[in-house]
Parts: structure tokens; sequence; C-alpha cells
């Protein structure tokens, strides 16, 4: 039994099923809890009305209310990760700091760091798995090496699932401690940023939070498969944002997920595992080949000739504005920028078209989300933008190029969610919402809609774009062979699973 143990939360915000905090306090006699806010994270942020930071310290103020109530509590510092738990741990005199495994690059180095300096002062450093059910190289090919692709992983996976993987871990009641006399959580202004619209937005911080979102899933999971797809419907689970700053636990999902019928035919839960799993597998590509961060899984598609004068300068920022003429884009990036949320069909609609009908680097469009999205999540950012330019892991092929206005016929029909979030395409009918340009001048007239004065021309035809990447994309045909058959002009290749694994 050790003497006593920190517990440094990061992304594992809660005192129920955490496996770091459970092992303390089955292990030592005194459990201390802390969070850092650290600075190498928060200074590159580049606004101080940051949705995730505010989701953050309402989360750690019920976190340290719930381990108050056990008689501990959480002793948050800001400054470096790397300075701050080593400091923590001398004054504590702690015989060794647990935390729950990350598996981003730089998060790997700085556990390494701050391991490497608690070992120099006598300290032990423990991590543990629990972001995930099964973590490399937990679930391997025939060959020994990690799956690159999605159904094979899954299969393995599904295969290797055992009811004692989705055990909850408890802690042990009585061994909490207090620690440094400190006051309440530091308030957003004392961290150095400012409250944002994230209580308007309906966002519950919090194990919570948390719970209440899940239990309003669980009333609608089983028509996850037919409905997810569709923006203007509540189709969704919503809890992507807890998932990433794990104020609930995978294993509670996927049990829920498992008790819903995931393997007795019920599509919706069925659906929404396979979910659960694509965020697992992508947490494994990013473990296991970490220079998909700034360049492309495959290689050969580093090749590629990207646009990047003025005019595509121009492009990107009218992208990021959602004022590209494409409604469905358009609705996307301005739900995106008005409350950090995207649905996740509309993530790929956006995607395909940032990076093949505007041929615009794919990394562009990555950092633009990680800036946005209250979920952010590296391994799936990174999985869902490669995906959609082709480059990725079981990617969709460089010749699938989704049609904005098909993807908007399709899963928005009525336009409901283009009306929510283009207020100024409201009397557009229905027939033209999703191609405004095509009404001729005097339906425009009628409608209160000119193309070019109301609502932006399209920077962009659609036939043109697509052709040019075709072209584009020629460089990274095997053998410098003829491009692989494609569907006709305009048509659509069957629909894929959704692909930024946020299980929104």
């Amino acid at each position: 039994m050790l003497e006593s143990v920190l517990v440094w939360f990061r992304r594992d915000l809660r005192d129920i099923d955490n496996t770091a905090l459970a092992e303390a306090t089955r292990r030592a006699s005194k459990v201390f809890c802390a969070f850092i806010f650290d600075r190498e994270i928060l200074d590159p942020l580049d606004s101080k009305h940051d949705r995730r930071v505010e989701f953050i310290r309402e989360s750690l103020v019920e976190l340290d209310q719930s381990l108050r109530s056990n008689g501990g509590g959480l002793i948050v510092r800001t400054g470096l990760a790397t300075e701050e738990i080593p400091h923590l741990a001398r004054v504590l005199r702690v015989s060794a700091v647990f935390a729950n495994r990350d598996y981003e690059p730089m998060a790997k180095r700085r556990d390494a760091d701050v391991a490497n300096a608690l070992k120099a002062a006598g300290i032990g450093f423990e991590s543990f798995k629990d972001q995930v059910i099964f973590e490399h190289p937990e679930v391997l090919s025939l060959s020994e090496r990690p799956y690159t692709i999605f159904t094979p992983y899954k299969n393995a996976w599904l295969k290797r699932l055992m009811e004692s993987d989705l055990m909850p871990f408890d802690v042990v009641p009585g061994r909490f401690s207090p620690g440094i006399s400190a006051p309440d959580i530091p308030t957003l202004e004392q961290i150095g940023f400012l409250p944002t619209n994230l209580q308007q937005l309906g966002i519950a911080p919090g194990m919570s939070g948390a719970q209440r979102t899940l239990d309003d899933f669980g009333g609608r999971m089983e028509n996850y498969g037919a409905q997810r797809d569709y923006p203007a419907v509540k189709g969704v689970s919503y809890l992507s944002v807890h998932l990433r700053f794990g104020t609930i636990s995978i294993r509670e999902l996927a049990t829920r997920a498992l008790g819903a019928g995931a393997l007795a035919g019920q599509d919706g839960a069925a659906t929404w595992l396979a979910e659960l799993i694509w965020r697992e597998f992508y947490f494994m590509i990013l473990d296991c080949f970490p220079h998909v961060v700034g360049h492309a899984f495959k290689p050969e598609f580093d090749q590629i000739r990207w646009e990047d004068d003025e005019h595509a300068k121009a492009l990107y920022s009218a992208w990021c504005a959602g004022r590209t003429g494409f409604p469905l884009v358009d609705a996307a990036m301005r739900q995106l920028n008005a409350s950090g949320y995207m649905h996740n069909r509309l993530r790929m609609v956006t995607a395909s078209f940032l990076t093949k009908d505007l041929g615009i680097d794919w990394r562009w469009g990555e950092a633009y989300f990680a800036r946005q999205l209250n979920d952010f999540d590296l391994s799936a950012n990174n999985g869902g933008w490669q995906w959609a330019a082709s480059s990725g892991c079981d990617a969709q092929p460089y010749f699938r190029i989704f049609n904005p206005v098909a993807q908007s016929e399709r899963f928005d029909p009525q336009g409901r969610f283009i009306r929510l979030y283009l207020p100024e395409l409201s009397r557009v009918p229905d027939r033209f919402i999703h191609a405004p340009w095509r009404m001729s001048p005097r339906e425009q007239e009628d409608c209160g809609v000119i193309i070019g004065r109301d609502t932006p021309a399209p920077i962009v035809d659609h036939e043109t774009a697509r052709r040019q990447t075709l072209e584009r994309y020629s460089v990274v045909r095997k053998g410098g062979g003829a491009a692989p058959q494609t569907p006709q002009s305009g048509a659509e290749a069957p629909l894929p699973d959704t692909v930024f694994r946020d299980t929104d």
C-alpha cells in the first residue's frame, strides 16, 4: 500500500468510473487530486472567449464539489503542467502521481517530461487506460500489426470484447484528502479568459450535464441509424464534448449501447456503437502513426499541389465565414461559428467542399475546425479531414467528390436547417433553396433574394472544380495509370458511414 498518491486529472473530469482515481484509492492510504490549466495549451488559443475553457472550468467546479463531499477536493493551478505537477508532488510528499493516458504526440511528450522530473525527485509516475475500451496493442491484425482499415478493426474489437472490459472502476471511500488549503476554482478571468455563450447554447457541462445528455439520447437511440444524417432533426447524441473532456466514461456509453441491443440487431444502437469504435480506431491511428499530424497518412498524397495563392486565400476566407454561395455549406459554417458545433454529416460536406471544390489543403480546414469546435479532438479531427481529402487510412477514393447541392437535397430536403442559419433565404421556395442561383431574375425579385446582393453567387462551379480535382489528384494514381472508373458527372456514389468521429 502506497502512503499517498496525487491523481492528475486531464481529459477525464469525473470521479465516477475513472481508472486512475479508482486505482489510487485502491492502492494508497491518502489520495490528492489536481488539475492544471496548462499554459502550453491555453496560450496559443486565438480567442479569450473559448467555450472549451469555460466548459472545463464549470466541469471542474462540479468535480471539486463531488470530491469535497467525500472528504477531498481539487487543487487547481495555472501554469506549465511539466512544472506544476512535479512541484505539487514534492510539496504534498506523495509516493507517486497517477494519470490516465493520452495518445496525442504533444501529451505523450509532456507526460514523459513529467515522469522524468518526478523520477529525479524519487517519485513514481503511472498512467492507465481510461478514455478507450481497447488501446494499442490490444487489437491487432493476424500479422500483429495495427489495423489501417476500419471494418476488420471493428470486427476484431467486437470479437475481443468481454463483459469485464466494461466493468466500471469504482473508488474506495475514505481515501481522499483535500491537501493544500486552496481557494475555490479560479474564475475564467483569473485564468485569462472571458465568459461565452455556453449556457445560452444549452450545453450543460460536468458529470450531471453528461448524464442528462445521455438519458435524453437513450430515448432516441433506436432512431440514431435512420436520423443521424439529417441536421434539421434531433437525431444525434450531442455527447461528443462530454467524451472529449471525460465528463462521462466510454465504458458507460458502450454499456448503454449494448444494453439497447447493439449486438442483437437493433440498428440505432449498433450504428452508435460503431461510432464509438471508430473513435477508438482514430485514437489508435494517431498513437501508432503520429506522422498524420501535419502529413498525409498515405505519403504519396503529400505530393498534391493545393491552391495557395491570394485567390485561394479569399476563397478560404469565404468558406470560413459561410459566404460560398452554396446554402448547405454556408449554413454549416455559420452553425460552427455561432455555436462551436457542427453536425457530423455537415463536417463531411464542408470538408469535401474545401478540399475538392476549392482545391485547398485539408490542413487549413483541419486547423480552422481545431480552433472552432467545442468537441475538438486531434485524432477524430485529423482522421476526418484526411478521410475527406482521401489521404487518410480507409479514406474515400480521391475521385469520390461530394456534390454540395445533391447533399443538400438529400439531407435537408425542405431546407429547414438552411433557413435556420441563413434567414436571408427564408422566402426562397423549396425547389430553389439548395441552389438559389437557379432562380430567374423575376423569381429572385418575387422572394426578395437577389443573387450577389442578398446572398453570394457560388464562388466555384462544381463541375469545373470536379474536373480540376481529378487532375490535381492524378499525381497519386498508382503506377501513373488511368484513374479508376468514376461516377457520372453530377452523380452520387453510395454514401459511407459518418467519418468525423465525434459521436455527436
